[in-house]
Order: structure tokens, then sequence, then C-alpha cells
């Protein structure tokens, strides 16, 4: 149908005024399914039982005040003073029970007041939401994946450290070790350190405790650990040979110049795949005490290699591949020995979505327990994030080599903008309380979907 310019075109230069009233207008409606979700998972009574040994407890409480921060992730706000945004927002003071929200200076004090004991509640609370799920999903394995990265902070803050930062040299910085679960995609645990220790600092009593962890909340699970080479110590694979995990660690070449001379002098390799070649080797450094199984592998590339020529004292160069090399207890082939391995790489991408998206990056007090605790607000909002979607969907994949995420997630900058920021407003028709928002078929059905998936999970 053709449409004359009148019809189209429209001459407007009146500003309209501005008028700013109180009518119970909210800009997260999308909040609603998170009360479904917290009043389902007993979320405020559990962070209650996080603070309750503290004496001094401010008017709003420790666990709304710990809650605002999860809330204040899921809407994707970064600073304290940024909760100055969206302190009207009806919505979210009903989310936590409260006739107003808190300033920022009451917030930075009630970190400030937190000690240890109520860090240690609250990492034990991360990890019961996700031992929850793993008992519920009944699973026969279950990967877990450890690593560290850096959060950076342009000034002082207590617990930080200068250490070895690339891109940007001289700067303080925390370096915690993750536990993450690669069938969920959530953090089981964290290891608060400073900047300037080594990956495996504190390492080995982490990794056996979150073991230990798992094994009690699901009796006979069989626990797979993938590590990269900053964890190879003859300490951790002895304790993992013990407790009888499967685990597989990334060999560092530069600690031992044998294996370069391994591969040099290796004449047959055993075909993969079209890109990949190996051997396997049961060998032993020189200060241990017990032979392994060594998976050799190298792979086609044509990147050109422009480390340091130094670095060619202790890597093997040979132009168009890539080595690297493997220790494992698996009893698999060297094809699915790989591939399991090299499913760590789904841990980088979720460090990735919680520095983009949960503010993992952000240092927001300078007392190191504030800091713990404004942490593990990102690790719950994500997990929780995750925990709604497996509730509301089915598992998209089985289990497989590389160890994905049964399910397909979506990142929570997504759900911002599909559910979360949605305008609504409060209105009582009939005395009833109701929420409004606009039509849009797509928004109504995932809303209702999700909201009636909390309800047949309660």
């Amino acid at each position: 149908m053709k449409f004359s310019r009148s019809d189209v075109r429209s001459k407007i230069h009146t500003i309209p005024f501005l008028r700013f009233e109180d009518q119970s207008l909210t800009s997260f409606s999308g909040l609603i399914i998170f009360q479904k979700l917290f009043e389902h998972l007993g979320m405020k009574k559990r962070l209650r039982q996080c603070f309750k040994h503290l004496k001094v407890s401010p008017i709003f409480g420790h666990a709304n005040i710990f809650l605002l921060l999860v809330v204040h992730m899921l809407l994707g706000y970064r600073d304290l003073r940024h909760v100055r945004y969206y302190d009207d927002d009806p919505l979210v003071s009903r989310l936590l029970g409260l006739k107003r929200l808190p300033n920022v200076a009451t917030i930075s004090r009630s970190l400030s007041n937190a000690d240890e004991k109520s860090v240690a509640a609250l990492q034990c609370l991360l990890s019961e939401l996700v031992l929850e799920r793993l008992s519920s999903l009944q699973l026969n394995r279950v990967t877990l994946d450890f690593d560290g990265t850096v959060i950076g902070t342009g000034r002082y803050a207590e617990g930080t450290a200068i250490g070895f930062n690339k891109k940007k040299k001289g700067q303080r910085s925390y370096y915690p070790l993750f536990c993450t679960v690669a069938q969920t995609g959530q953090v089981l645990d964290v290891l608060h350190r400073s900047g300037n220790v080594h990956d495996s600092n504190g390492a080995q009593t982490f990794i056996l405790s979150c073991i230990e962890r798992l094994r009690s909340a699901i009796p006979g699970i069989i626990v797979e650990v993938r590590m990269d080479g900053a964890f190879y110590s003859d300490a951790i694979v002895k304790a993992l040979d013990e407790k009888k995990i499967e685990y597989t660690v990334s060999v560092p070449f530069e600690r031992f110049s044998e294996l370069k001379e391994k591969i040099e002098a290796r004449c047959q390799w055993y075909p993969m795949d079209e890109q990949c070649d190996y051997f396997e080797a049961d060998w032993k450094p020189k200060s241990w005490r017990h032979r392994h199984r060594f998976v050799f592998v190298r792979q086609l590339s044509k990147v050109q290699n422009k480390q340091p020529v130094q670095l060619d004292l202790f890597v093997p160069y040979q132009y168009g591949f890539d080595f690297k090399v493997i220790l494992t207890n698996k009893t698999l082939t060297a094809a699915k020995v790989t591939a399991f391995h090299n499913g760590r790489g789904s841990q980088e991408n979720l460090f990735a979505e919680l520095k983009s998206h949960n503010q993992l990056s952000y240092v927001p007090t300078r007392t190191w327990c504030g800091n713990k605790i404004y942490l593990l607000s990102v690790l719950m909002a994500h997990n929780l994030t995750r925990e709604l979607q497996m509730i509301a969907h089915v598992p998209f994949r089985s289990t497989q080599e590389k160890r994905p995420a049964l399910w397909k997630f979506e990142q929570l900058d997504t759900l911002r903008k599909r559910i979360i920021q949605r305008a609504g407003r409060l209105i009582r028709p009939k005395g009833r309380l109701t929420l409004s928002m606009s039509a849009n078929a797509a928004a109504e059905n995932e809303l209702l979907h999700f909201l009636d998936a909390i309800d047949k999970a309660a």
C-alpha cells in the first residue's frame, strides 16, 4: 500500500514540558522473575544466617545489603554510587522487602563492618546452591576446572599487591583462584589471594576441599579435574592420585628441558585427526617418584612464531607446528584426552563474561573483606542467572568429550535487554496489585514461561 507524503511526515517543533511525578513506574519489570526465584531458593532466610553472628547490624541488615549488590549486578550497574539511579524504583524495593533503598555511604559501611566469618558463610552458601543443582541433575561425573584471573585496581586496597601483568605493569591487583563446574557453567568456590602470588599458591588445599565438598554432597560421583601448567607439581598430582581423581594437567616446557629433547628426537608421530599428531610416553621428571602418562601433541599452525628467541632453549620449535604436552591418569585414547583437556577454554569464556557483564573487574572498597563480599555478590548473580535458565529449560546436549555446558546459556547482558529492562507500572485495579507492561507477545511468552517453570520446580 502506498502512502502519501502528508501521511508519513509531520512538522514537530514544540519540546514537551518535563514533569516528574511518583507514578510507581519501574524500568525493571523482569525482576519479578528473580523475586520468584529468590522465594523458591529461600535466599533471604539463608543470607540472614550468614550474618547472624554480627552484633552490630545496620537498619537495612547485612543480608539486604548483600542482596542489593546481587540485584545491582543483575541490573548491569558497576559503581556503588550508581544505586542512586534506581533508588526510587518500586519493584527493586519490593524485591528486597524495603520501603527505601540504602545510600552509598550505608552500603560502604556495611561492607567495611563485615568480617572473615561472613565471607566464609557466603562462600558456603554459594557452594550449597551449586551442589543442590548438581544433586538434582543426577550426573555420573562432574568436571571441575581450576584457574585464576587478575582483578586490577588503579588505587590502593587492602590485600592488593603488584604482580605480573603484561598489559598493565605495576598495577596493584587481586589474583583469586576459581573452581568452576563445566556441566553448569557455575562457580563452585573461590580462593581469595593477593596479586603477587603464583597460580599454585594455596591451590592444593583449595582443590582438595572442593573435591571433598562435592563428594560429600553427591556420594559415588566421579570427579574430573582440568588444570593448566601453573598447577603442574608432584604434590598436587600425588594428592589427586591418592583421592582417585581423574585429571589432565598442561605441562610447562620451561621447567623440563627433557621434553624438548623428546619431541625433537621423535621421528614417528601417530595421526590424531587432520590437524593433530601425537605420541605417548610413560615418563617422570628426575625429582618425581613415580612415572605418569604423558601425551605429546603437535598441531598444524600457520601463525608465525614471534616469541623471544631465548624461549627456543626450552620450547620445541618446528615451522608450521605448535606443541603441547598433557599429563593425565585417564585411560581414554589420546584423541579423547586431548579433546577433554581442550574443553578448558570454556572457563576463559566464563571469566570474560564475568568481567564484561557482571563487573568482576571492579574493586569498590579499600577493605579486603568488603571486596571479597562484592566479589561473592558478582558470582552469586552469575550463578543465579544460570540457575534460572536451568529451571526454565531442558538440557540442550548430553555429556560430550570436551565437557561443554549441558545447557545453551544466554549471557546476562542478553537477559537484561530481553526481559529485565522492561518498563512497567505498579497499579491496583480493584485493590489487586498488578504489574502492567506494554503488550509484546515475545516478552510476555518468555516471562510467563520463566514464572511457570519456577512454580513447577517448587
